[in-house]
């Protein structure tokens, strides 16, 4: 098949699967003349590099794929997959500690509004308003009045 169809076959652009043939991602893509000639294992090689991009996989990681064939390839990929999950799981457990400190600032900010502002249960500092005016903006100081012209 040609570069069209696979790509309409994938859900990708022509472009897209030239950049992933120029990365070596694809391995050795058949030519018949001067036009590619793409068969079912591009396809689900090409399949499988979106799905890895919507995971979150960068192109640059993925350069076992060509090697995918051999037991190297499936160990490289399956370290790359295992790693991408480490990954996740830091990440999830940092939004787990930012949501734990949004809960309770927004426990605190409740505390605040209305009536309940004067309680004991409010925070002085979560509900204290800024004693201090915002900043004023730095002037500028200079002896030389051309400077001065072209600003």
């Amino acid at each position: 098949m040609r570069i069209g169809e696979l790509a309409h076959r994938t859900d990708t652009t022509p472009k897209a699967i030239r950049l992933y043939e120029a990365r070596g991602l694809l391995g050795t893509v058949a030519r018949a003349g001067s036009y590619r000639d793409y068969g079912e294992a591009d396809v689900a090689r090409v399949l499988l590099i979106r799905r890895a991009q919507a995971l979150g996989f960068r192109l640059s990681q993925l350069t076992g794929l060509p090697a995918l064939d051999s037991p190297e390839g499936w160990e490289d990929v399956a370290q790359l997959v295992s790693s991408r999950r480490a990954a996740v799981a830091q990440e999830r457990a940092r939004l787990a500690a930012l949501d734990a400190e949004l809960a309770l600032l927004e426990v605190e900010l409740r505390s605040c509004d209305g009536a309940q502002a004067t309680s004991a249960n409010a925070s002085a500092q979560a509900c204290a308003a800024p004693a201090t005016s915002p900043p004023r903006a730095p002037q500028m100081q200079t002896q030389n009045p051309r400077f001065l012209a072209r600003v």
